[in-house]
């Protein structure tokens, strides 16, 4: 099992470092992201929540002083807003992913410091 189970990584082209929010990220700037070897790709890193079964919430309204419910819809939330521009790794896809040529030269060993 993944020590990051609900960590994700986004490869992305570098000329869409400009289109992060980087509230919605781990890295707080762009002078912490990772560059592959050509500098044509960097990637993010987020946590995400697992829905698998959908489920009623009830809670109380403090506002309107009244008990509501609403549908929480099984999914996966957490993605940020340029999740639909890149393709997303698990903790295992994107050790294989980094110890390639491309993004190392040579294969690393990576910690949570270094992903």
């Amino acid at each position: 099992m993944s020590r990051f189970k609900n960590r994700r990584w986004l490869i992305i082209d570098t000329s869409l470092t400009g289109s992060i929010d980087f509230d919605q990220i781990i890295q707080t700037s762009v002078d912490q992201l990772r560059l592959s070897e050509d500098g044509t790709q960097t990637f993010v890193k987020y946590d995400v929540s697992e829905i698998t079964a959908s489920y009623t919430e009830s809670y109380f309204n403090v506002e309107t002083n009244e008990s509501q419910s609403r549908e929480v819809t099984a999914g996966v939330y957490g993605r940020p807003s340029i999740y639909e521009q890149g393709q997303e790794y698990t903790h295992e896809e994107i050790l294989e992913v980094l110890n390639q040529p491309a993004w190392s030269g040579e294969p690393v060993e990576l910690n949570e410091e270094t992903t």
